[in-house]
């Protein structure tokens, strides 16, 4: 009796750590999302100087990405977006003022979006949302609206289209 339970809490513990470790799966893209996420809460916020700051940060990662430690899928997919986010990035990061910041944001969040249609940047779910007075669409780590375009003006605005990693 003591051999069973010793071996059903041993594949107890395996499973357990095999489900976690599959909830932990990074890429050496997965930071842009963060850092992605990051500029949309300034934005969310109205906060220019920190859009700004994560997005010389998003500017970075972006341009060190290691492409060999890519599979060769996700390299090709991250290689056709790469300058177009850079582009965005720099834009946002280089000014301080927050309409045109949105302005860059939504292109950026355009390009972003095809990068994680193509790329499993992470395990957990990734919201692809749409304010329809902007006609731009962001990403989300949250199913709850918060609008970057409008910030506390119309903060619930819009609505989630589609979702990936369900």
């Amino acid at each position: 009796m003591k051999k069973i339970f010793l071996l059903v809490a041993l594949i107890a513990t395996t499973f357990t750590h095999l489900l976690f470790a599959q909830d932990t799966k990074s890429t050496a893209l997965t930071p842009l999302l963060a850092s992605y996420y990051d500029i949309k809460d300034a934005l969310v916020k109205s906060n220019s100087a920190d859009a700004a700051a994560h997005s010389g940060e998003f500017l970075k990662a972006v341009n060190g990405v290691d492409m060999k430690s890519l599979p060769a899928a996700d390299m090709t997919a991250f290689m056709a977006l790469q300058e177009k986010l850079a582009f965005d990035a720099r834009h946002v990061s280089e000014s301080k003022d927050i309409a045109h910041q949105r302005e860059h944001f939504a292109n950026f969040s355009a390009n972003f979006f095809k990068l994680a249609k193509a790329v499993k940047l992470t395990d957990k779910p990734v919201y692809f949302a749409y304010c329809p007075m902007k006609k731009s669409y962001w990403l989300s780590a949250e199913a709850g609206i918060k609008n970057p375009y409008f910030g506390s003006q119309m903060l619930t605005c819009g609505n989630v289209t589609e979702t990936l990693n369900k």
